[in-house]
């Protein structure tokens, strides 16, 4: 029997695109692009492979426990109810000997309801310590526009602005931040114009009005320019600025002793760049920035959010067709409801990072403090960890450090599709089900106005089970109230509850529900600041002990002469962090991991095209191909994040050393003050021909 299911992507990245998928016999056989959804038909390579990844033989398809030491791959199975029994007991032991707060619960990208199911269950339980990647990425920025105008600046793309701003995205080729690669394209078609500003030339630069080719981690400092031109130019907004803005005046006074000449001399970009930027993103009748997840990497990264927050506010985009807006949400329980806030106030002095005001703000532990605590046992003992959808020793700075503290935990979980470097070190490894295989929300409690239906479709290998359900089967284990739920339709239902919408409602609606699209609701009852306005000047940093106006700190001070490189990293389009690189058709477009080399540079390290070549620092050594080409400044250099090898010895843990670019990463202080940031890009380093 064959039928054809219109849902939407996920799980191969953040998703969201409109997919056809054939399914026959209760296995699917063919997924295409839906030509009637919002997407347009678009599918992108990860999104065709989900097909290989569910039927993938590597898959894990039953609980295993550790039989042997480490990292070894000794295994043995066991049962669902001895793997949910064992941690269970663990997890008493914790909270009755030691206390609820020496449990932590590790996860990575938001993919899915289990994002926010897993804050209910460590409030419930007791612990404050839910351990995230936010620090770098996405949180920054978030956190920075909470704390300045109240609410995310969402790019307004469904009216195409006169200028799109692309600072530190690559949504041609990625779906992030709620925004995707078709949206962007149509943008464009409609007559958009746009500048590009990265240290590398894409392909779509070419039809750009302005590149500029910004050195690695200065984007804070680049951004003060354009500030200070926009004001010292009076080319601002006057009635916007006057009417909903507070500390101009201060602004003004402190971007003073800020010289275009320094700032070039600094970020590589001309005076008359920065002044030709300014001026195009002020003058626009209606402006756009398209942000992403590179300026979240760095101590500067939720100044740097604020002072483009600042440039929004300044030019009068901010809530207004075109522009950066307040996406309205849909009428579903919100976040902090969802995920026992309350309860987690109580016990937020227990916190690990406490100090980091906006990241507690936020209820998350920066992940290279959570590391650090396992290791130094300060604040107090890490006697359990829980991990889903992250791999920390792939993507956590410092990996060294990392791989000593997940050895070092006493008990650890991992929850996972598949085997990897990670999972190789805990204790129990639970299987989990994947995209299509059980029921979900898209973008529930992202700041981006839509939630998307995740219907289950097809069903899932016999021992598989979701996240969801792992962590609703272990709060009822434990007897932790009525607060969850016997399966995924239970708990959907519950957040759809306002909205007068099941989740079977849902699927009828288009499988998807947005919030209300008004603009300009400032007008109505001003900014969810203290002032009612845009902090320009920040009260809630001037509280907490940060500088109210945004400041800029050189990342790298040039001290280390035997570095005469620096580098920054890409994400690569087809695989998703550290996932997919198990996808033969994948793997197959991009089978190695490579560095960007400019062939002047090249040619002098005498280095080919294709040749291996070690990328080293005071902190490690790494190797990769070569990649010689001519739109990149010969002063920098562009590594691949996240490489592992699955098809490798597994007592190897997949050779999780020898292209993984946290070996050359910091997670030592300096750090972002009130986020926890770490700095990942703009580092010297050296290369040389392996």
């Amino acid at each position: 029997m064959e039928r054809v299911e219109k849902v939407y992507c996920g799980r191969m990245d953040h998703g969201g695109c409109g997919l056809l998928v054939k399914i026959e016999n209760g296995s699917i056989i063919q997924i295409k692009g839906d030509t009637d959804s919002f997407t347009r038909g678009y599918i992108c390579p990860k999104g065709r492979a989900h097909i290989e990844r569910l039927y993938h033989p590597d898959r894990l398809r039953y609980p295993q426990k550790r039989i042997g030491e480490k990292g070894k791959n000794k295994w043995e199975r066991i049962s669902w109810e001895e793997a949910m029994e064992t941690i269970c007991d663990k997890l008493k032991e914790c909270k009755e000997r030691f206390g609820a707060e020496t449990a932590l619960f590790m996860q990575g990208t938001p993919k899915g309801l289990e994002n926010l199911l897993l804050y209910r269950f460590a409030h419930s339980f007791g612990t404050p310590n839910v351990v995230a990647t936010g620090s770098v990425c996405f949180a920054p920025r978030l956190g920075a526009s909470l704390i300045t105008n109240g609410f995310y600046p969402h790019p307004d793309l469904e009216h195409p602005p006169e200028l799109i701003v692309i600072w530190g995205a690559n949504h041609f080729s990625t779906n992030a931040d709620g925004i995707l690669s078709p949206e962007v394209g149509l943008a464009l078609k409609k007559g958009s114009r746009f500048i590009l500003i990265d240290p590398v030339k894409k392909p779509i630069a070419s039809k750009s009005d302005l590149w500029l080719r910004i050195k690695p981690g200065t984007d804070g400092l680049l951004a003060l320019g354009m500030i200070k031109v926009i004001i010292e130019e009076e080319i601002y907004d006057r009635e916007f600025v006057e009417k909903w803005t507070v500390g101009f005046e201060r602004l003004k006074l402190h971007v003073k002793s800020y010289s275009l000449t320094d700032i070039e001399k600094r970020t590589w970009i001309s005076s008359e760049a920065i002044k030709e930027a300014a001026r195009a993103y002020a003058k626009a009748k209606s402006a756009c920035i398209l942000w992403g997840n590179a300026i979240d990497h760095n101590i500067n990264s939720v100044q740097t959010a604020r002072s483009l927050l600042v440039l929004m506010a300044l030019s009068g985009n901010l809530d207004r067709p075109g522009g950066n807006i307040q996406s309205g949400m849909p009428k579903v329980f919100g976040t902090a409801e969802f995920t026992l806030s309350e309860k987690f106030r109580a016990f937020q002095d227990k916190m690990i990072g406490k100090n980091f005001k906006l990241a507690s703000m936020l209820r998350f532990v920066p992940y290279q403090i959570a590391i650090k605590a396992i290791l130094t046992e300060q604040p107090y003992r890490i006697n359990l960890a829980y991990i889903q959808g992250t791999n920390p020793l792939m993507s956590y700075p410092n990996a060294e450090e990392t791989f000593r503290a997940l050895k070092k935990v006493d008990f650890l979980v991992v929850a996972d599709l598949f085997m990897n470097p990670t999972a190789q070190l805990a204790d129990i490894v639970l299987p989990v089900t994947s995209h299509f295989e059980f029921n979900d929300l898209g973008f529930y409690g992202l700041p981006f106005g839509r939630i998307l239906a995740r219907p289950k479709i097809v069903e899932p290998p016999d021992e598989c089970r979701s996240d969801i359900k792992i962590i609703n089967e272990l709060a009822l284990r434990l007897k932790l109230g009525d607060s969850f739920w016997k399966d995924e339709e239970e708990c959907i239902n519950y957040i759809l509850k306002p909205s007068g919408l099941s989740f079977k409602d849902l699927k009828n609606k288009s499988w998807m529900i947005e919030g209300e699209k008004r603009y300009e609701k400032f007008m109505e009852k001003g900014f969810r600041t203290e002032s009612g306005k845009v902090e320009l000047y920040s009260t809630w940093m001037e509280k907490n002990g940060y500088s109210p106006l945004p400041v800029f700190f050189d990342v790298y001070d040039g001290s280390d002469k035997e570095m005469d490189l620096i580098f920054t990293s890409a994400k690569v389009p087809v695989f998703f962090h550290s996932m997919n690189r198990n996808i033969s058709s994948l793997r197959k477009s991009h089978p190695e991991p490579r560095v960007s080399i400019n062939r002047e540079t090249g040619r002098n390290l005498g280095t080919g095209e294709g040749d291996w070549t070690w990328v080293e620092n005071r902190r490690g050594k790494v190797k990769f191909k070569a990649r010689l080409i001519s739109d990149i400044d010969p002063r920098i250099i562009v590594v691949e994040h996240a490489w592992w090898f699955p098809e490798n010895d597994t007592q190897l843990l997949y050779r999780w050393k020898d292209s993984n670019i946290n070996a050359l990463t910091e997670n030592d202080s300096p750090y972002e003050p009130s986020i926890g940031t770490v700095n990942l890009r703009g580092l010297p380093c050296r290369v040389s021909k392996a």
